[in-house]
């Protein structure tokens, strides 16, 4: 009898739980799929758009960091406004609060190690600058890379939104197809302003979230040329023809002039590089006249002083020889 009733509630069990599975959990992963795209169309960080509305996006979410008051804090002032933009554009996922987190530690960490190895009363102080300054500049560099990766590969979502336009599709549809077909960072970027739109933005402010998200020159002038052609008419896809012939000319002459400034580029590599190849030299050589550098206060001095002029030096050529195209 105890043998037949356990079987009995084993069976019970699994129709029961079959049932339930069969009712419940399409549901389930029909919501978990809505999460999962409500966190790519979410929008972490604030800013005017290129053409003021006024109105907001569909769905505002920041992940939560360590810190979540430092969070709070930073998003309600401009500094934090733009940090939050620097870390979307580069494509780095973290927090406001991390990276203050970060930075902190970064200070202490170098103003310690300063103070061990440096007798200067100066050097904790610029040391813990230096280390407080290193997550931006990673974040700054982690931008600039994903930024020209996305120029490189802009014209072939223009020319792909063209082909499909002229194929018959509606702009959304070709939006569509770029979020799919292209590769990050071009394709992640038209994937979440298709999903805006297809959530009930409107396309005018889907796009103008774009610009700002993206931050690029070649995509504001894409975004403008594509609201006037909806409101005035034209072909859009000749305009965006037109528009990746102009892109793919920028990117021509930018390396042209990239070659004729590569002189001035190697002149700066080489004149960073000089001291510190003719201090390893020189070491080797004589270390006892190296040796008063480390040890003795002005020479220590004389090592700092050097070291921040050649920074100095090196960022002033870098400026000298680039030129906007």
């Amino acid at each position: 009898m105890l043998l037949a009733a356990f079987a009995f509630l084993l069976a019970a069990g699994a129709v029961l739980g079959g049932a339930a599975a069969v009712a419940y959990l399409p549901g389930a992963v029909a919501r978990r799929r809505l999460d999962r795209r409500l966190k790519d169309v979410a929008m972490a960080g604030a800013g005017g758009p290129l053409w003021d509305t006024g109105a907001e996006t569909v769905v505002k979410s920041t992940e939560g960091g360590p810190l979540p008051a430092v969070d709070r804090f930073v998003a309600g002032t401009r500094a934090g406004s733009r940090l939050a933009r620097l870390i979307e554009q580069s494509g780095v996922r973290t927090t406001p609060s991390s990276v203050a987190l970060i930075s902190i530690v970064a200070v202490a960490a170098s103003a310690v190690v300063a103070s061990i190895f440096v007798r200067q009363p100066y050097a904790p102080l610029v040391a813990g600058l230096a280390g407080g300054a290193a997550p931006i500049a990673w974040l700054v560099q982690r931008r600039s890379t994903r930024l020209k990766r996305f120029e490189e590969q802009f014209p072939e979502a223009l020319d792909l939104l063209s082909r499909a336009i002229r194929a018959g599709h509606a702009f959304q549809t070709a939006m569509g197809m770029v979020a799919d077909e292209l590769p990050p960072p071009v394709g992640p970027e038209f994937k979440k302003t298709f999903d805006q739109q297809n959530y009930g933005l409107p396309l005018r402010d889907a796009l103008n979230e774009m610009a700002e998200r993206v931050g690029l020159l070649d995509v504001r002038f894409f975004v403008v040329a594509v609201l006037i052609q909806r409101e005035t008419g034209g072909n859009l896809s000749e305009i965006l023809d037109n528009l990746a012939h102009v892109v793919r000319e920028r990117f021509k002459i930018r390396r042209q002039v990239r070659v004729h400034t590569a002189h001035g580029r190697f002149t700066g590599y080489v004149l960073l590089a000089l001291p510190a190849a003719l201090g390893v030299a020189l070491s080797i050589i004589s270390p006892d006249h190296m040796n008063l550098l480390f040890h003795e206060r002005m020479g220590q001095t004389m090592l700092l002083v050097a070291i921040v002029m050649q920074t100095v030096g090196f960022f002033w050529i870098r400026q000298v020889v680039k030129i906007e195209v």
